[in-house]
């Protein structure tokens, strides 16, 4: 924090004497604007793990999962800023000559569709640039699959991204998480946490599941963009 004729700055950003009342909302507006400015000599792409916040867990929310092992193997897990623009944590990561964009929405799960959106909008990127990482109920736990746009198949936080980005064209990382057998557990079972005999199973999933995602995104990077 430095001061010129009365006028303060923080990393860069000239703070008006009486917001020094609130130095850390100046420095999060900081740090909020300077995770934009990393210049990306080759492609970028907008990498979302989808959830509920606070609830990290749960089944539903194993998108967010894959996402924070994702930060971890890029080395960003301790560069998350906040951005009130996007409702959303930020971290920027180099992958070659490509820039990943991890978000991880602060919104809940039927609402996620506004931070991507809101996101892809700052990054200038389109649909096609955007990845989501999402739970899926009809598939076992264990199993991984990338699905190039179609429906939401009655994902709520997948519908919301459709809507808000006015397209279908994301990549989607399906994390298979089974369906229980009766239709009126299938609530309990999706808000719920892994049992222990699951969460024996997520780490080399979300190591498998970072892998298949990085591979893809290294694919497209050095060519012309394609599907799974």
């Amino acid at each position: 924090m430095t001061s010129r004729g009365g006028v303060w700055a923080v990393n860069g950003v000239n703070m008006p004497p009486s917001s020094l009342l609130r130095p850390e909302l100046w420095l999060s507006r900081a740090m909020s604007r300077r995770v934009l400015e990393p210049d990306c000599p080759g492609k970028r792409w907008l990498v979302a793990g989808l959830g509920n916040p606070g609830l990290p867990g749960t089944r539903h929310s194993v998108g967010m999962a894959v996402l924070g092992q994702l930060a971890r193997r890029l080395g960003v897990a301790d560069s998350w800023t906040r951005d009130r623009r996007c409702v959303a944590d930020l971290a920027l990561a180099p992958l070659g000559d490509a820039q990943l964009v991890l978000l991880r929405p602060r919104l809940l799960m039927n609402v996620n569709g506004r931070s991507v959106a809101q996101a892809a909008k700052l990054f200038g990127l389109t649909a096609e640039e955007v990845y989501l990482i999402h739970d899926e109920l009809d598939k076992p736990l264990g199993k991984l699959a990338l699905k190039l746009g179609g429906s939401a198949r009655g994902h709520n936080g997948v519908r919301s991204c459709i809507s808000c980005l006015n397209s279908s064209a994301m990549l989607r990382l399906r994390v298979g998480i089974g369906r229980p057998v009766h239709r009126s557990a299938v609530e309990d079972h999706v808000l719920g946490c892994f049992s222990p005999d699951e969460q024996e199973l997520l780490p080399p999933l979300l190591d498998r599941a970072t892998d298949l995602l990085l591979e893809h995104i290294r694919a497209r990077s050095q060519g012309p963009s394609a599907g799974p």
